[in-house]
């Protein structure tokens, strides 16, 4: 008697299921297709990126070797346009190129380029902290105190590893306007971190007798 009663209720729940999946079968067969298409788009995107990256690189390259070898007709022009693509590989690359070879001097123009790559790129962050501290080395020599400290202020009040760097190009900064107790200070916060290269440290140390000793 209880296997029958088990049996009929067996069937009864097998039943409920297939009424249910049939009335529910148009929303089952639809959440498939869409499931199936964001797997197929997703590795698409995949597919398409490592090409697109590809591309880049190949362009890159080609310019590089174009410059090296004397070809440099619309080098900038080619340049500037993989800086826009905000990659953020041959973006950084493309825009150094640029700075390192003295290919751009527009200050203006430089400092578009640093914005992008600052804020339009998703740098890694350490990458991302060394290009805020290139363009605050780079501006440096002509903007004034709250310039500077707006644009390292991200990097002296973080725990990034180019902050010992960052409080050395302050104190530098302070110490050309002959401002020595700011630049003091600077110095200072390089010689009490416990986490700074000793090369880094030494050198604020030197700073600190040479120029600060009673």
């Amino acid at each position: 008697m209880d296997e029958e009663i088990e049996i009929i209720n067996t069937n009864t729940r097998v039943e409920k299921l297939k009424n249910f999946l049939n009335s529910k079968r148009k929303q089952l067969i639809t959440s498939l297709i869409l499931f199936i298409l964001i797997i197929i788009a997703f590795f698409g995107y995949q597919e398409f990126k490592s090409s697109s990256k590809e591309k880049l690189a190949n362009r890159f390259n080609s310019i590089v070797t174009n410059f090296e070898t004397g070809k440099k007709e619309n080098i900038n022009n080619n340049l500037i346009e993989i800086i826009i693509t905000k990659d953020k590989t041959y973006s950084p690359l493309a825009f150094f190129f640029l700075l390192d070879k003295g290919l751009i001097t527009s200050s203006d123009e430089i400092n578009s380029y640093f914005d992008i790559l600052i804020n339009e790129v998703s740098l890694d962050k350490e990458i991302k902290n060394l290009t805020i501290y290139k363009k605050g080395l780079f501006n440096s020599e002509f903007v004034q105190e709250n310039e500077l400290l707006n644009i390292l202020n991200p990097i002296i009040k973080s725990d990034s590893i180019w902050k010992p760097q960052a409080l050395y190009l302050m104190a530098e900064f302070y110490l050309s306007k002959n401002q020595k107790q700011k630049s003091k200070e600077f110095f200072n916060q390089i010689v009490e971190m416990e986490n700074v290269s000793p090369k880094v440290k030494l050198e604020a140390q030197k700073r600190l007798r040479s120029n600060f000793s009673e």
